[in-house]
């Protein structure tokens, strides 16, 4: 199977203003203004320097979380960045996962499932909006199954890859059909960094690292 393209990326980092830079400056400020006061002091009459004190240490003590802050921060990072890397291990490798929806890539997708018995199933895939555009009714063994769709529609027509929703229901004759739970496979083309998870992508497809079962080459 030809991959079309593969990425790596992370989050976009967010713009945000460096409160040691502005702690930094309220405290030059500070400093500037205490001077000033010292110099300008009524020698008969000196000024109490307890409270200069006080917020001196204050200074000190908000410096001191503010460097703890980005220094955590700068380990999350580093942190999200080695997650992404040991991910894209899996790019251009065939992956198993839980999912709702299959991913066509090239114009195949295929999806296995377990059947109690040896009973009637029905695979229906949706498109984007909704609506069915394929729906296959066959009949399952006992135990493990797949079932591999070439991206033709109901109307014989070459559906275009991407994410297809998709459900089996089955069950024996005379018995409500029941909802059969499945896996999709795919290939792995990208794997990006979301609100602080790196996920996986097939093609059209984006799982969670929680959602894949297996790998294989």
């Amino acid at each position: 199977m030809t991959i079309a393209s593969t990425t790596v990326a992370t989050a976009a980092p967010t713009k945000t203003s460096d409160p040691l830079a502005s702690l930094s400056s309220n405290l030059n400020n500070f400093l500037t203004m205490l001077m000033t006061q010292l110099k300008n002091q009524d020698p008969s009459s000196p000024m109490d320097t307890n409270q200069f004190t006080s917020q001196l240490v204050q200074f000190a003590s908000v410096e001191q979380q503010v460097n703890i802050s980005s220094g955590v921060q700068s380990l999350i990072q580093l942190t999200q960045a080695n997650g992404v890397l040991q991910a894209s291990t899996l790019l251009g490798k065939t992956v198993t996962a839980t999912s709702s929806q299959l991913s066509l890539q090239n114009g195949h997708g295929s999806i296995q499932f377990n059947a109690p018995a040896a009973e009637p199933v029905t695979i229906s895939v949706l498109g984007g909006n909704g609506a069915p555009v394929q729906q296959v009714s066959l009949t399952s063994t006992a135990g493990a199954n797949s079932w591999s769709w070439d991206g033709t529609g109901s109307q014989g027509q070459k559906l275009p890859d991407g994410a297809y929703t998709v459900s089996i229901a089955g069950g024996t004759a005379g018995t409500k059909a029941a909802a059969i739970p499945f896996t999709v496979t795919g290939v792995a083309t990208g794997v990006v960094n979301q609100n602080g998870a790196e996920q996986v992508q097939m093609g059209g497809l984006t799982l969670p690292f929680t959602a894949i079962r297996s790998v294989g080459n």
